[in-house]
């Protein structure tokens, strides 16, 4: 995998990947405190199609980690579009799940001549619309038992049969080397994020995939997002959590391989 930088607006120089030999680039966006390993289950699923394009954000992987204010999902939507301006993509299609979800709602918003497609997988419009989720997640995410909250994470992205039949690597439970400080401006810029007045703008046709099962990221969510944007569509998968890319892989990939293969 070709590992490339573009340095930032700001400074911040940042870290991207691509592979794939398809004549379109696609444009993967990952969750909260993780980098670009977070597709490396299901990134080959796409890479016969497409010019896959990951990045990992600032914060996190071989991307300058600053401790400054500059993590709002708005500023990892520019961060995501310098690395577009590198690679001289005109235009492109955009897959972002759960907080790259939310930084995809501000590309798509922002620059609607440059997205071809949408997926927003897994994630909220944010802001006193959004659906959080429930105080007993909360709480049991905030154990300080490390190992414990760690399997509360396992458990919010992915079913217990799945679990036991598959026992790991994982790569949606964050970048271990991230900086603490990274880690808590990245938990800040998820809380914060509020694209709900600029969701209508959104021109992209765009499909909205949803686990019935997650309660990281309320299922309800979907229903908003679709509710907001245009020409959307919602597509559940039935019994998936957080983590339906990775678990239900098989229905998932294929789904978001023909929606985005259309010219429709």
């Amino acid at each position: 995998m070709g590992r490339v930088y573009v340095t930032a607006a700001d400074g911040v120089r940042i870290s991207f990947q691509v592979t794939g030999n398809g004549p379109e680039t696609l444009l993967l966006l990952a969750g909260q405190a993780n980098n670009h390993h977070w597709w490396d289950r299901v990134r080959r699923d796409f890479d016969g199609s497409f010019r896959t394009v990951t990045l990992d954000w600032r914060g996190t992987g071989d991307s300058d980690k600053p401790d400054t204010d500059s993590y709002a999902t708005r500023d990892l939507a520019r961060d995501a579009v310098a690395v577009l301006d590198e690679l001289g993509a005109e235009t492109t299609l955009l897959y972002g799940a759960s907080m790259g979800g939310r930084v995809a709602q501000w590309i798509a918003a922002d620059h609607p001549d440059r997205i071809d497609r949408l997926i927003l997988g897994c994630t909220s419009p944010g802001g006193e619309h959004g659906i959080e989720r429930s105080d007993e997640v909360r709480r049991a995410l905030a154990v300080s038992d490390p190992a414990a909250a760690r399997q509360t994470l396992l458990e919010l992205m992915y079913s217990p049969t799945w679990l036991a039949r598959n026992p790991g690597p994982y790569f949606t439970l964050g970048d271990p080397d991230m900086p603490a400080h990274a880690r808590r401006r990245h938990r800040i810029a998820s809380a914060r994020h509020d694209a709900w007045d600029v969701l209508p703008t959104i021109t992209a046709p765009t499909m909205i995939i949803h686990g019935t099962d997650d309660r990281f990221n309320p299922t309800a969510n979907a229903a908003l997002l679709g509710s907001r944007i245009p020409r959307s569509r919602v597509q559940l998968i039935a019994g998936a959590r957080h983590a339906y890319f990775d678990e239900a892989r098989t229905q998932a990939s294929p789904l978001a391989s023909d929606f985005l293969s259309r010219r429709d």
